[in-house]
């Protein structure tokens, strides 16, 4: 069980990372203006926020093996 864990917990973290990279991107393109490119403005676009989510459950999860 304890090998299962840490495996969804590393996939969960992985995916997380992963999907928000393409968002980023995808965020980064959809912006035209110089002065909206910040980034403040592109790491709080609620887009992001489900990735956030999954980064933080495989941390959880991760942490919650000990």
């Amino acid at each position: 069980m304890e090998i299962a864990s840490s495996i969804l917990a590393m996939g969960l973290v992985a995916a997380g990372l992963i999907g928000q990279g393409f968002e980023m991107k995808k965020i980064r393109a959809s912006i035209r203006v110089d002065e909206q490119l910040s980034s403040k403005n592109v790491f709080t676009d609620r887009r992001n926020f489900k990735w956030y989510a999954l980064i933080v459950a495989g941390l959880l999860l991760s942490f919650a093996r000990f």
